[in-house]
């Protein structure tokens, strides 16, 4: 496995190494003044990261064993128990 975080100046000066590393090892993080700032990523574990073309959060639920399952959400509304915390 290659070295995986960068100086800014040297990222820039082998940019072209940095990127196919990123591409076969993994993400590259950058750093400015010793601090992480960035983290280069290869396409496909990016978009494998932020769902690419995800469905919708109505489609995610409509897939789900309980669509159409009759649910009681009612809130209970019956008065909360005293509890003694303590001294204080």
């Amino acid at each position: 496995m290659r070295k995986r975080t960068w100086q800014l100046q040297e990222a820039k000066n082998r940019l072209s190494e940095l990127v196919r590393l990123a591409e076969s090892e993994g993400p590259q993080t950058i750093t400015v003044r010793g601090e992480p700032r960035v983290v280069v990523v290869a396409v496909a574990e990016h978009e494998a990261g932020t769902g690419g073309d995800r469905e919708s959060l109505l489609d995610f639920f409509r897939r789900s064993p309980l669509w159409g399952a009759d649910l009681d959400l009612d809130r209970d509304r019956s008065p909360m128990r005293e509890v003694d915390l303590g001294p204080g």
